[in-house]
C-alpha cells in the first residue's frame, strides 16, 4: 500500500496501480484506513443532512438506462412542468424544520432552457433566504447559465459521472462522459462547488468502480460533495433485472472514495431503501458523512427521518451543523 496514501495529503495525482492496492486490501485494513483518514478531517459522529426535491419530473431526452424520468428507455412516468417557485420554497421549510442544512432541486432535463432560468434563480435565492445551502442538478449547463446560477448565490451543483468513462457508453448514449466532465470544469471554473458522484449496480467491474473514483479525484480539485448511489432497478426501464450489489464491495467503494478524496463528504444516497442498519453503519464507518433525508428521492423510495433518526440513535450519530465545512485539517 503506497505511504502516501495513509498521510492525510490532499492528492490530484493518484495512479490507477495505487487506487487498486488501496481497494484490494484486507477488508478491515481498509475500514481502518479510511476511518483514521475521516476522523483527520470530520467529526466521525457528524452527517450533513440534505434534501432532495424534483421540481422538473420527467420527459428526459436523455436515455439513462437506470433513470424512470427518461422519455427514451421505456419508463412510463409522465412529464410534468417545472414546479412553482413557491411551492418549491414551502418544501424547502419543511426540509429545514426537519433538520435539513443542504437544500437540492433537481431537473429531468438534458439541460435547462432560458426560459425557465428566472425561476430557478428564484428557487435558488428564496432557498438561501431560509438559510439553508443550495444545490441543483439541471444537466448540461453553457457559460451563460452558469453565471447566472452564481449570479444567485448557488452553492453547488451536482452533475454525477455515474460510472468509468469505459462502461459509459453502455449507460447512457445520448451524452459523452466528456460532457459530464466539461460541465463539471465550467462549473468549478465559475466558483460554485461541485457535487459529483456514481452510480454502483449496473453491471460495471470492480475496476470500473475504481475508474469512476479516480476520474473524480485526479481532477485539479476534488468535488466538495461524492454521491456514491446503489441502483435502485426500476420497472420497464433497461436496468430493471440488475443484480444487487454485494454488500461488501459496496462498502469498499465508499472506504475507497474517502481515501482518495480525504476532504470531500460522502454522501450515501439513492438504494438506502434496500440496506440494512448494519451496512449503513459500514458506511458510516468508511467514511460516509452525508445523506438524503426524506421518505423520497427524486421518484424513487427512501427511509424516511423516523427510521433515521432511530440509526442514528442507535450509532450515536448528530447531524452536522449547518456551516457544513470540515471540522479539522490534517494538513
Amino acid at each position: 500500500m503506497p505511504k502516501d496514501s495513509q498521510s492525510g495529503a490532499v492528492r490530484s495525482d493518484w495512479t490507477r496501480a495505487e487506487a487498486e492496492a488501496i481497494y484490494g486490501q484486507p477488508f478491515m485494513d481498509l475500514l481502518f484506513q479510511a476511518q483514521t483518514l475521516h476522523r483527520a478531517y470530520f467529526d466521525p459522529n457528524r452527517v450533513q443532512m440534505s434534501r432532495l426535491l424534483s421540481v422538473k419530473t420527467g420527459g428526459c431526452a436523455e436515455d439513462c438506462s437506470y433513470c424512470s424520468q427518461s422519455a427514451r428507455n421505456g419508463a412510463t412516468l409522465p412529464a410534468s412542468k417545472l414546479m412553482e417557485v413557491e411551492r418549491v420554497l414551502a418544501e424547502a421549510r419543511k426540509a429545514k424544520d426537519a433538520g435539513a442544512t443542504r437544500y437540492c432541486m433537481g431537473a429531468a432535463w438534458r439541460e435547462p432552457k432560458d426560459r425557465d432560468m428566472p425561476a430557478i434563480e428564484a428557487m435558488v435565492r428564496g432557498v438561501r433566504a431560509l438559510g439553508m445551502e443550495t444545490c441543483m442538478t439541471l444537466g448540461v449547463l453553457d457559460d451563460r447559465q452558469v453565471l447566472r446560477l452564481k449570479g444567485a448565490g448557488l452553492d453547488y451543483y451536482n452533475h454525477n459521472i455515474d460510472t468509468s468513462e469505459a462502461f459509459y457508453s453502455k449507460v447512457i448514449t445520448t451524452r459523452t462522459f466528456a460532457d459530464r466532465i466539461d460541465t463539471l470544469a465550467r462549473v468549478r471554473e465559475a466558483g460554485i462547488r461541485v457535487c459529483s458522484g456514481g452510480i454502483l449496480g449496473m453491471g460495471e467491474t470492480a475496476g470500473d468502480r475504481i475508474d469512476m473514483l479516480l476520474a473524480l479525484a485526479t481532477l485539479p480539485e476534488h468535488p466538495e460533495s461524492v454521491p456514491i448511489n446503489m441502483l435502485i432497478p426500476i420497472a420497464d426501464t433497461p436496468l430493471a433485472e440488475a443484480a444487487p450489489v454485494d454488500p461488501i464491495d459496496f462498502v469498499r467503494v465508499v472506504a475507497l472514495g474517502r481515501i482518495l478524496m480525504p476532504k470531500s463528504h460522502m454522501r450515501l444516497s439513492a438504494g438506502r431503501t434496500a440496506m440494512s442498519d448494519e451496512m449503513q453503519a459500514l458506511c458510516f464507518f468508511a467514511g460516509t458523512n452525508s445523506i438524503f433525508m426524506g421518505d423520497t428521492l427524486l421518484t424513487a423510495a427512501n427511509p424516511g427521518e423516523d427510521k433515521d433518526q432511530r440509526l442514528f440513535a442507535r450509532l450515536g450519530i448528530l447531524p452536522e451543523e449547518a456551516s457544513g465545512q470540515v471540522c479539522k485539517s490534517a494538513e
